[in-house]
């Protein structure tokens, strides 16, 4: 596979990150890298068609997340949602700026959500793909709901062998869900994390020590969870279609 890593810059710090993220990316990968300059004077409109069009024949396309003041133009955040919302292939979203104080970036944990009930199947090799080519730890997050008979118990406590009994179904479901992958990836070492809440809740808090997170979208929308995700995230998050175009040809790597 020789489809190039497109990242798209501008002059602002979000735009130098993705651009180091790119670059280090495609070392990994072995891939070509095609750096686009955005220009000033384009619409966003655009500068995100110019983006699709390229990123259609790319196995990635990079973008800082977020946009910064005081860069003329329509700043690669400003079109990076739209992008990921309308990509056929794999779209990631880099972060700019130094970290939160106190919190730092561990490199040895990529980050997936995954739903056990509907585990997507681009999204989760893309998950562990990036984590056996970076060494690390693939950490998979599926939240869960208690189920509606629950309620017939608010406002009390829920029994305690009520909750763990479902709380392992949960468990259950996840492992099995990704019983394909850990065959298919037997080198990846995968934390398999149930969390009862919601599932940007879940992802945001996973992601903190995290350097990478991987998501699925659905259609041509973002959908909420994912645009609450990348509000809040400190970390780059790689937003993958659930029916991608011509997917490129992934695997193990050698």
């Amino acid at each position: 596979m020789t489809e190039p890593i497109v990242v798209g810059v501008d002059a602002s710090a979000p735009s130098r990150a993705a651009a180091e993220w790119a670059a280090e990316d495609a070392r990994l990968r072995g891939l070509p890298l095609r750096v686009v300059h955005i220009d000033g004077a384009d619409s966003a409109g655009g500068v995100a068609a110019a983006l699709l069009s390229l990123g259609s024949r790319a196995s990635c396309t990079v973008l800082g997340l977020r946009g910064e003041v005081g860069v003329p133009g329509p700043a690669v955040g400003c079109v990076g949602h739209e992008v990921a919302a309308r990509s056929d292939r794999p779209v990631v979203l880099v972060p700019g700026g130094p970290h939160p104080a106190g919190r730092e970036r561990r490199t040895e944990w990529v980050t997936l959500g995954v739903d056990a009930r509907d585990p997507v199947s681009a999204v989760v090799d893309f998950a562990f793909d990036a984590a056996l080519r970076r060494g690390a730890r693939l950490h998979a997050v599926h939240a869960w709901r208690l189920p509606s008979r629950a309620e017939r118990w608010m406002p009390y406590a829920l029994p305690e062998e009520d909750r763990g009994a479902w709380e392992d179904q949960e468990v259950q479901l996840l492992s099995d869900a990704l019983r394909p992958w850990r065959e298919k990836y037997p080198q990846v070492d995968v934390y398999e994390d149930v969390r009862l809440q919601s599932p940007s809740a879940s992802l945001v808090q996973a992601s903190a020590s995290a350097e990478l997170l991987v998501v699925g979208r659905a259609g041509r929308t973002l959908g909420p969870t994912v645009r609450d995700v990348l509000e809040h995230t400190e970390c780059p998050v790689a937003v993958v279609p659930a029916l991608m175009c011509n997917p490129p040809v992934t695997g193990p790597a050698g």
